[in-house]
């Protein structure tokens, strides 16, 4: 959790709602660079807002100039300092430049004209964090498991989040996520929730991002991922864990945001807590579910007067038919449909769109953190999902019996469970009443038997020895 969010707005509108709400927003990505769905699914291009900092973060060198005109944080211990300048020289190392921030537009490093005053922005990243380590494109898989970060494995200084937390700590902005409810006999059944700010504004997840540039690669990649929680008392029956909410404004997302801060203490920890603010959450439509698939209409309640597809709807249009125009009345030509009518049917079913850059399956396999349908690569087959995969007989096989066999194993577990359930129908060994006798008439005479011939006997003989 999560491993689906909304995100249908454009990025100049997000930066409008940031500045309305008091964050400075100093720069912005164009609405092109980031991904704009109602289904925003891991390998999305996201929008991050986070401080201004060099990629390895804000060393304690660089802190000094940094509080010139602003308050003056504690100053770290030696130990810090030290990992501070470790830090440095590996991304140093690792992406082959120095640690002098850019001043080419639109990059992720502060001004040299404005050294004391730390910045805003926006940042166009890829869900799915990837560290700055890492030499090679990653398996899919790694990818996948490092869109969520548990707040529990950030309270102690090790593992591969302890750079991160201490630098380059970000939030993630959305106007809500996804969770799929288990229901039904194994949890089988999963209806998607929708889950909001009651006040309407911008959902804040607490998250982390990174740096990397690949062995021979020339372009920087920017990824991030989300913290979860426990989940509070509100969405305790959806599942058990949920993002770290912020709110805009408040004291948790200023200290989370400050990149002065770069050791990592029980305050910092506790941020990271269930949101104990009001929320909304709603099932919505099931097709969410496939990744590809983006509607306006999968952030509305399914049971909703606004909803096209609420069965309620469909029975409130068939109470209150069309009236006939006084044109109409007169000259008795009702039977007729215009092509206002048509038009307005077909309005009625939910539109749906398809992106057709999105060619990647989806997995009804569950995560640990989340019950999100996954994603997976179009290159590779859902191996690790819990349904058998349909096999085919190979051209060498001569047995029709055999590939039969294996077409029925593999059959959909829909179909099994079907077969399952369905009743079985024994055969009666009551005899039927004739509609044209009473059974009184005598029965006729058994016909002749006729003789086996000669080398010939009769099938009882067989069992008679």
């Amino acid at each position: 959790m999560c491993g689906r969010y909304a995100l249908g707005i454009r990025a100049a509108f997000v930066r409008h709602q940031l500045q309305n709400q008091g964050l400075p927003v100093n720069d912005a990505p164009e609405d092109e660079q980031v991904r704009e769905s109602y289904n925003f699914a891991p390998g999305y291009y996201g929008l991050v807002y986070r401080a201004d900092v060099p990629d390895h973060g804000l060393r304690h060198d660089e802190q000094e100039h940094r509080n010139q005109d602003h308050e003056e944080a504690p100053p770290p211990p030696s130990s810090v300092v030290n990992e501070d300048a470790e830090i440095a020289q590996q991304h140093d190392d690792q992406h082959r430049e120095d640690t002098t921030p850019s001043s080419s537009p639109n990059k992720n490093s502060p001004s040299k004209s404005t050294p004391g005053k730390i910045q805003y922005h926006l940042k166009a990243m890829k869900w799915g964090l990837i560290p700055f380590w890492t030499k090679r494109s990653p398996d899919y898989g790694s990818i996948m498991r490092t869109i969520n970060c548990r707040d529990d494995s950030l309270a102690e200084n090790r593992g591969m989040w302890t750079s991160m937390k201490k630098h380059k700590r970000c939030i993630v902005v959305c106007q809500g996520f996804y969770e799929w409810l288990k229901k039904g006999p194994g949890g089988k059944e999963k209806v998607p929730h929708f889950v909001k700010r009651k006040d309407g504004q911008l959902m804040c997840f607490a998250g982390l991002w990174d740096c990397v540039r690949y062995e021979d690669a020339e372009e920087k990649l920017y990824t991030y991922t989300i913290i979860t929680t426990d989940s509070n008392k509100q969405l305790r029956f959806l599942h058990d864990r949920m993002p770290v909410v912020l709110d805009v404004g408040s004291e948790a997302m200023k200290r989370w945001l400050d990149p002065r801060i770069s050791e990592w203490s029980k305050e910092m920890q506790g941020l990271l807590k269930p949101y104990q603010g009001e929320l909304e959450c709603y099932p919505v439509m099931k097709e969410v579910g496939k990744v590809g698939n983006n509607s306006a209409d999968f952030i509305v309640p399914i049971d909703s007067k606004e909803n096209k597809k609420n069965i309620a709807n469909f029975f409130a249009n068939a109470k209150t038919p069309n009236k006939p125009s006084k044109l109409e009345e007169k000259t008795g030509n009702t039977g007729f449909v215009n092509d206002h009518q048509t038009e307005s049917k077909s309005n009625d079913e939910p539109t749906i769109k398809h992106e057709p850059s999105e060619h990647r399956q989806t997995t009804s396999l569950s995560g640990t953190e989340d019950n999100a349908p996954l994603p997976i690569p179009s290159n590779s087959s859902p191996s690790t999902t819990t349904q058998k995969r349909k096999q085919t007989p190979s051209p060498s096989s001569s047995s029709p019996v055999k590939a039969i066999k294996l077409e029925s194993s593999t059959s959909s577990p829909s179909s099994k469970t079907a077969s399952a359930t369905s009743p079985i129908v024994k055969e009666s060994t009551r005899k039927t009443r004739s509609a044209t006798s009473n059974g009184t008439a005598p029965p006729k005479a058994a016909s002749p038997v006729k003789r086996a011939g000669d080398g010939s006997q009769r099938i009882t003989n067989f069992f008679g020895k």
